[in-house]
């Protein structure tokens, strides 16, 4: 794939829910704006990691907030090109690609907006290889780079620009000023060298979202298990199959958080699964035992569609197959951990890898 297209978008929408582990935004929208871009501007090039340039200027844009809000707050195109417009301006850099921050439903397609508004190529990668609730959270984070100066914009217009001491005070007050933008706001921030990106991002991360789109497009169509495609692509293992029999959910400081529990069915029947997120899946205990753990990747797929179910999709009834996938090596080393491991998110448990 060198370039997205209108016939790109819905695979890449899928596969980008599935990377996301229940949060990164509602696909369905950032479907909607991609295809609004894409018929405005045209495709957009898709730039292999490894062929950026040493002294290129990248700009990850992406959508910052509570997934439940983002479904019935949308985001104009305007919002995102005024994030990007405004970031670059204070920079005074003459920008050469659009990034992912992360991989998720809106995340993944956000910067092909971007990128379609400014006339610029896309980066084939991202900053997590899934998605995290935080903006810290991200492997540039690990290599130094600094999430500020990073801009923020609402679909008022109103925005503004943080310049911050580290990448936590980044979050914290990038966190405060999205809940009073209603909690949702557009960001670009981690803007980076060429040679900074090709060492910090995770390669592939679109071309990936499009190879497991189509995977479960075309098992659909064979009649075969969409699922199971999903799980060796990943190098996954399935967790759980059942029923949601109840979901617990609020939005708190800016995130989505809760728990869904499920009863279960076949190979399961009699044992109950309960997944704890916050925005994403961090968690998931099976009869109180921890079988799966953030940094890994816990995704909750419909069991016979095999399409993803975001944490603010999550509803009574719905019959769900959970299965777990190895995140990018770099997020077990000490450092990937303290970032974004159990601890950090307050569960007292070493991280549960999909090896077990």
């Amino acid at each position: 794939m060198r370039e997205i297209t209108l016939t790109d978008l819905a695979d890449i929408a899928r596969g980008a829910a599935i990377l996301g582990t229940g949060g990164g935004g509602d696909p369905y929208i950032g479907r909607l704006l991609a295809t609004a871009a894409i018929r405005a501007d045209g495709p957009v090039p898709l730039v292999p990691l490894a062929d950026l340039d040493d002294d290129a200027v990248v700009l990850p844009v992406a959508m910052m907030g509570a997934p439940t809000v983002m479904v019935e707050k949308l985001p104009s195109a305007e919002q995102v090109g005024l994030a990007a417009r405004t970031l670059a301006g204070y920079l005074g850099k003459e920008l050469t690609h659009i990034a992912c921050a992360e991989a998720g439903g809106v995340n993944s397609l956000i910067p092909v907006v971007a990128a379609a508004q400014l006339g610029l190529p896309l980066v084939d990668a991202d900053g997590m290889g899934r998605a995290f609730p935080e903006l810290q959270m991200v492997l540039p984070t690990l290599y130094g780079i600094r999430a500020t100066p990073m801009s923020i914009a609402d679909e008022k217009g109103n925005r503004g620009i943080l310049d911050t001491v580290d990448n936590h005070w980044a979050e914290r007050l990038a966190r405060s000023a999205t809940i009073d933008m209603g909690c949702s706001a557009m960001i670009s921030n981690y803007a980076m060298s060429g040679a900074q990106a090709r060492e910090a991002l995770v390669p592939g991360t679109l071309s990936l979202c499009a190879e497991l789109g189509a995977l479960v497009r075309a098992a659909r169509e064979a009649h075969v298990d969409p699922v199971s495609r999903v799980v060796d692509r990943l190098g996954g293992r399935r967790l759980f199959s059942g029923k949601v029999v109840d979901v617990a959910r609020r939005t708190v400081t800016g995130f989505a958080r809760g728990e869904a529990r499920l009863s279960g069915m076949d190979g399961d029947t009699g044992a109950e699964l309960v997944l704890r997120f916050q925005n994403e899946h961090l968690v998931a205990e099976r009869d109180g035992v921890v079988e799966a753990s953030v940094p890994d990747l816990i995704c909750t797929l419909e069991r016979e569609s095999g399409e993803a179910v975001t944490t603010e999709g999550l509803r009574y009834g719905q019959r769900v197959t959970v299965i777990a996938a190895p995140a990018d090596p770099r997020w077990h080393t000490p450092e990937g951990l303290a970032l974004a491991g159990p601890r950090y998110f307050g569960y007292d448990i070493d991280p549960i890898g999909v090896a077990g």
